[in-house]
Parts: C-alpha cells; sequence; structure tokens
C-alpha cells in the first residue's frame, strides 16, 4: 500500500495520501487549497489517478483543497450527509463504506467538534479529523460543536476500536504524528474522565480564541460546488422536469454513474443502464458500452448522479473523447426526487 503523511505547516494540518499501489486509483483526506500543486506533483510522480477526495468536516481553520482537485483532475468529492456544503459528489452516513481500486474505508459518524464530523478507517488505522487529536480532542465551541456529542464519539466509537488501532490525526500542534487507540485511551489527558459530565467541563473551559482564519475559511468551505450548466442554459444540462419530458421518448438512455451501495440505497430511475463514474473511461472508450449504444441506436445519453457533480463532469469527460448528443440531469437524483419523479429498488 502506497501511504503518504503530508503537512501544512500554516495551519499545522495533516493530509493523507492512499492508494493500494503505485500506477492504481488514490484518495486523498482533508487536503489543502495551497498544497494542491504538491498533491497533483506527487500524484503525477507515482503515476496515480485521484479518485476521489474526502473531508473529514467543514474545516474553519484552512480552505480545502477539494474543489480546486476536483477541477484538475474530475474525482469524485466526498463528506458526510450532515455536511452544509452546497454540493458535493457523494454523501455518506455512518457504516458507508468508500471504495478505490484495492481498498475500502469505513465512514464513522463522530459528531461533537462539529456536527458534521466523520472519521474513516481502514483496517489497521483509522483517520480521525479533528474529533480525536494525538493527547487532545477537537474543541466544540463552534459549528453546532457539543461536548456530549464528542465524548460519545469518542468513547463509544473511537475508543472501542482494537487498542493496536492507529490513530492519524487531522492536525497536530506539537510535532507528533500517530499514535494509537491504546495510547489515547490511557494518555490522552482529556480522555482521563469518569463521566460525561467530567469531561464537558474540559471542554466548556478550554477558553480558546477562534481560528485566524474562520471568517474565510468556513464561507469558503460551504461554497465549492461544480458549475452544472443550468444559470448558463447549456444544452448538455436538464433540469429535472426537462428530464421527465424528454426520458419519455424512446430517443433517450438514462445512465445512472453512482456507485452500487448509492444504487442500493435510494434507488434508481426506472430504465437506466448502469455505469459507474469512476470507470468512466472503460464505457466511453473505443468499444466502450456507452460509445457503442450511442453509435448503435443514435439515442442522447442523459447522465445522472447523485446532485449533479459527477454527470457534470462526464459530459465534459465525454465531450473530450468526441462523444456527441450528451447532456445531464442537473441536480441528480436529489432534483429528480424533489421533482417528484419516481426510483425503483435496485
Amino acid at each position: 500500500m502506497i501511504f503518504r503523511q503530508l503537512f501544512h505547516t500554516e495551519t499545522c494540518t495533516y493530509t493523507y495520501l492512499l492508494a493500494s499501489r503505485r500506477g492504481s486509483e488514490a484518495l486523498l483526506i482533508d487536503p489543502v487549497f495551497e498544497r494542491v500543486d504538491r498533491y497533483m506533483q506527487l500524484l503525477d510522480e507515482l503515476e496515480l489517478k485521484l479518485v476521489k477526495v474526502l473531508d473529514t468536516h467543514v474545516h474553519a481553520d484552512h480552505i480545502t483543497g477539494m474543489g480546486e482537485l476536483r477541477n484538475r483532475t474530475k474525482c469524485v468529492t466526498v463528506m458526510g450527509e450532515q455536511a452544509a456544503v452546497d454540493v458535493v459528489s457523494m454523501r455518506v452516513t455512518d457504516g458507508d463504506t468508500i471504495d478505490i481500486e484495492g481498498l475500502e474505508l469505513e465512514a464513522i459518524y463522530t459528531p461533537g467538534h462539529t456536527d458534521d464530523s466523520y472519521c474513516f478507517r481502514l483496517s489497521d488505522r483509522v483517520f480521525t479529523g479533528d474529533t480525536l487529536l494525538i493527547r487532545g480532542s477537537g474543541r466544540t465551541d463552534f459549528q453546532h460543536g457539543d461536548a456530549r456529542a464528542a465524548y460519545d464519539s469518542i468513547f463509544n466509537k473511537l475508543l472501542k476500536l482494537p487498542e493496536e488501532t492507529l490513530v492519524y490525526p487531522g492536525h497536530d500542534y506539537k510535532g507528533d504524528m500517530v499514535s494509537t487507540i491504546y495510547e489515547e485511551k490511557h494518555f490522552n489527558p482529556r480522555l482521563q474522565v469518569t463521566s460525561v459530565e467530567q469531561y464537558v467541563e474540559i471542554m466548556d473551559n478550554l477558553n480558546l480564541a477562534n481560528p485566524k482564519l474562520m471568517d474565510v475559511a468556513v464561507p469558503a468551505n460551504l461554497s465549492i460546488g461544480l458549475g452544472q450548466g443550468v444559470q448558463d442554459q447549456a444544452s448538455w444540462a436538464l433540469t429535472a422536469e426537462q428530464a421527465m419530458d424528454k426520458c419519455e421518448s424512446p430517443d433517450c438512455t438514462l445512465v445512472d454513474l453512482r456507485e452500487d451501495s448509492e444504487r442500493a440505497r435510494f434507488g434508481v430511475i426506472p430504465g437506466s443502464v448502469h455505469a459507474p463514474y469512476t470507470r468512466l473511461d472503460h464505457f466511453i472508450g473505443p468499444g466502450g458500452m456507452l460509445r457503442e449504444m450511442a453509435a448503435a441506436t443514435g439515442k442522447r445519453l442523459v447522465y445522472y448522479c447523485a446532485y449533479g457533480e459527477r454527470s457534470a463532469m462526464a459530459v465534459q469527460i465525454s465531450q473530450e473523447m468526441g462523444l456527441g448528443n450528451i447532456c445531464h440531469l442537473a441536480g441528480g437524483i436529489d432534483a429528480w426526487v424533489q421533482a417528484g419523479g419516481r426510483l425503483d429498488k435496485v
């Protein structure tokens, strides 16, 4: 496995790069905007294809690199379903898995630092964001923080993991890089309490100054969605109502770009064919299913995903590869449901 722990000096933020091997798919956890060029260089050096970027929560101390990485690589952006961001490609909830080639992470909902905080577990290690730090824990006094919720997340979720589990936090201000569940359980001073009330008392009396970039970072990190073309009346963007009208015609084929887990959880638009976004190059390349389908039938392909971000990028990729007569459902299946569209169970 390829594993890199990258550091942003100004905000003491850790970013993590994961891949199963050289030349495979990769993901990044908690990227920082100012470090995007470095991430791109490293991806190129290791011959990695960035397919997913995860943020553990809406950050208040730095501007996320998620949107810029999506713009450069057309990767999938992932956050918890509680995050108040305008648009991400994929939202996860507690217990969901995030897959790339050869690796699988489990999403663990850990509110407390913020109400949208998640940790991500990979076999022998857990990426704890700001929920659990090395010999510390995330503050709970802004962004809908809740010390009681933090106690529950730490004591009843993270500290229940095997004690040998490696702990990789989102920040460190003392120079530490990694810990274990055992160490934090026994040596973290904030966790040496006998009740939730004691923990709440500690957290309520930290009296910390707000992060220096909070007034800039939070608004920026809430507005990271990709433009989907509707505002510009782009010919390749359909509203849900337009899609319902056009897709009643035999001249259109709906293409579901979501992953199996999303289809199983939320259902599918009737009559769709399945072509997962992370394998789109395969489907639209020479001999690919979608390319052959479009050539053989002359039908218009209508891409859709969860919120319209993957499908908008899929149209752009398809156009670059010479496929015409392609459009997408702006707002994704979320907009379809809001407009009263029907869904079938997988």
